[in-house]
């Protein structure tokens, strides 16, 4: 087994995160390996790793764990990036590719720019799940029976779970502080990623998230799913939304076949390689 690991690092609106190929990079300790390489001050920094490897029900498989080391059930800003990752490094020369996840099977459209190189993607997240009592402990499954620390969110999931709060000033909100109170409230039972949301003047949505496993971070994919499918029945925003995170800004449109699609860019930052952790 080799003692290197080569690497890229990529970031879909500043969601950051470790990619690696498994098949020619084996990883003996995948939960090990993203507490230590994403350590921002002794590793290679980051939101967590995620892994791409042959799949038999798409073209690829990604597995996605956190900076704590466990595992989520999607990213959608990682799955984009995973889209650009394949074709980078001449996995597949298609223009529409299928992966794997412990959510179900993501289609992704890459879109080139002139020099044909993949810039974007545009993804089908699946629908949204407004109930679910495996993760949110309320007696119908969604959150029109409880609140967080007296403030009301809409539950979301988007294969991971989602609380989505509207406030008047999102600048107010102090997320470091209130952000882990959320996430291990026992209304939910395998944790959440809480975001919240406000509504600005010209209609498009300023959010900011806190991510289960991970805390604060620049942007949450599923999480801008969440959040406009929350607008969308609760402030009346129509079923296309513009979400505008830390990190940059994603489209999210809810289809009439109710499957949410999200367009948004996927950025390679630098390749290296690195240790195994001992």
């Amino acid at each position: 087994m080799a003692n290197k690991i080569h690497f890229t690092k990529m970031h879909g609106c500043g969601n950051n995160y470790i990619y690696v190929y498994l098949p020619d990079n084996p990883i003996p300790d995948l939960e090990k390996a993203a507490v230590e390489w994403s350590k921002p001050n002794f590793g290679i920094g980051s939101d967590g790793l995620i892994t791409i490897e042959k799949s038999d029900k798409a073209d690829f498989k990604m597995r996605i764990f956190n900076n704590d080391g466990s595992e989520a059930m999607m990213c959608g800003n990682g799955v984009r990036c995973c889209g650009k990752f394949v074709r980078d490094h001449g996995l597949t020369d298609k223009k529409t590719v299928t992966f794997e996840t412990l959510s179900g099977i993501k289609v992704l459209e890459l879109f080139e720019d002139e020099k044909g190189e993949v810039v974007a993607a545009r993804v089908d997240m699946g629908e949204p799940v407004l109930a679910d009592k495996r993760q949110c402990a309320t007696p119908d499954g969604s959150m029109s029976m409880g609140d967080v620390n007296g403030m009301k969110g809409t539950f979301v999931s988007m294969g991971n779970p989602h609380d989505v709060i509207f406030v008047d000033d999102i600048t107010a909100i102090d997320l470091e502080k209130i952000g882990r109170d959320f996430e291990n409230h026992p209304l939910f039972p395998e944790r959440v990623n809480t975001e919240f949301a406000q509504i600005q003047p010209d209609g498009t949505i300023r959010m900011r998230v806190w991510e289960r496993g991970s805390g604060i971070t620049m942007a949450c994919g599923t999480g801008a799913c969440a959040t406009s499918v929350a607008a969308t029945l609760t402030q009346n925003t129509g079923r296309t939304n513009t979400i505008i995170m830390d990190g940059g800004t994603l489209t999210i449109e809810w289809g009439e076949d109710n499957h949410i699609y999200m367009t948004g860019p996927a950025v390679a930052v630098f390749e290296g390689q690195i240790n195994l952790p001992e």
